[in-house]
């Protein structure tokens, strides 16, 4: 299938608009990430992420005051999911006494301020083992008087897993009705847990806990990762084609990399090991692209040498239009629909991902191709010319 057949679109007419164009962007995104620097996750950073959901809709501007007179200041705040989910994302950097003291003290701030008047065993902050356990002290099925606790416990294991089960698929448990007899959970266990239990107001989602020194580890390690993939782009483009094609790809993939990451900060996601991943498949798909386009014009150039560069390179990306308007239409519906449709976790993944395709088909037509004739005109003739004289 072929959207475009027989074009002879002029692209290289507007070479020198388009790359000045670029080049403004480039310095543009380049000032803006420097200025307003990137919003670093917990992998690079270090430090706590938690996130937390509320049975009721929580006051960020309270929730950072209770966090400063707990002693943990220069703590990030927002908002998570639907308005109707309540949740937050709370990230607080290493305290003194370690990441994981940072959690607990988070933890011990909302208990104080939003769990007044709970006590016992919290439904909504404990975990399936600790469940088993209160439900195997109180025996409500007879299970030990077999005096197997091992079987007995394994009993009250599948009980309290499916009470977590569906605290895990809402989230938050708001009201006993919610907690329903079913074949692991029987009657007289409900009963037991409401005569023993509560549960609090709010719920902790996740906690991850990065120290300093391996966020700045994973930050060294994923700028290397970008580095060495574009020398080896480098690499193996000289030795498929010719230098000038190498040189223009990597141009092409650093600009995609610069406006990508401008774009990326300007927005303000969340720049984690999830978005170094979405860069590589950013830059492989950007120099796929440009690989194309290259290999129509090396075979082009060897059926008629007498064509100017200008021309063969228009001939090319004419020729491969179709190509790239299926290749790009059909991933961007993919990935726009992960953006629109996959929700927060991965909102950040999929916008630079949703990016990175449209500025990759840009800069594989109007960045790629014109430095290769920038390169050409400026060093490409001289050298040709001296391999000739020497011959």
């Amino acid at each position: 299938m072929e959207f475009f057949r027989n074009t002879s679109f002029d692209f290289m007419r507007l070479r020198r608009v388009f790359l000045g164009l670029s080049t403004i962007v480039v310095v543009a995104s380049l000032g803006f990430i420097f200025s307003r620097q990137l919003n670093l996750g917990i992998d690079f950073a270090g430090g706590t992420q938690m996130i937390v959901r509320f049975a009721e809709p929580p006051d960020v501007q309270e929730l950072r005051g209770l966090l400063e007179n707990a002693g943990i200041e220069n703590a990030s705040i927002q908002s998570f999911g639907t308005v109707e989910d309540n949740s937050v994302i709370l990230r607080t950097p290493t305290a003194e006494d370690g990441a994981e003291e940072s959690a607990v003290r988070v933890e011990e701030m909302l208990q104080q301020r939003f769990n007044v008047g709970v006590s016992g065993f919290d439904l909504n902050r404990q975990g399936t083992e600790a469940l088993a356990s209160l439900l195997l002290e109180a025996d409500p099925d007879d299970q030990r008087s077999s005096g197997d606790d091992i079987a007995a416990r394994e009993h009250y294991r599948r009980a309290a897993a499916e009470v977590m089960e569906h605290r895990r698929n809402e989230g938050l448990i708001r009201d006993w009705t919610e907690i329903e007899p079913s074949e692991a959970l029987s009657a007289a266990a409900v009963a037991a847990i409401r005569e023993r239990a509560s549960f609090g107001n709010f719920a902790v989602l996740s906690s991850d806990n990065v120290l300093p020194q391996i966020g700045s580890e994973l930050r060294r390690k994923g700028l290397l990762a970008i580095g060495f993939s574009l020398t080896g782009i480098l690499a193996y483009i000289w030795f498929r084609f010719e230098l000038r094609f190498g040189i223009g790809a990597l141009v092409a993939l650093a600009h995609d990399v610069a406006v990508c990451l401008g774009l990326f900060a300007f927005a303000g996601y969340e720049f984690n090991l999830t978005t170094v991943a979405a860069f590589l498949t950013v830059i492989g798909y950007s120099v796929n692209d440009s690989v194309v386009v290259f290999d129509r014009v090396r075979e082009n150039l060897r059926r008629n040498r007498r064509e100017s560069l200008v021309e063969v390179l228009n001939r090319s990306l004419n020729q491969t239009l179709s190509r790239t308007a299926l290749t790009s239409g059909t991933t961007l519906l993919a990935v726009g629909s992960l953006f629109f449709l996959g929700g927060d976790v991965i909102r950040g993944f999929s916008f630079l991902l949703l990016v990175g395709v449209l500025i990759g088909t840009y800069s594989s037509i109007y960045v790629a191709s014109p430095i290769v004739l920038i390169w050409e005109s400026s060093w490409g003739r001289e050298q040709r010319e001296k391999r000739a004289t020497a011959a």
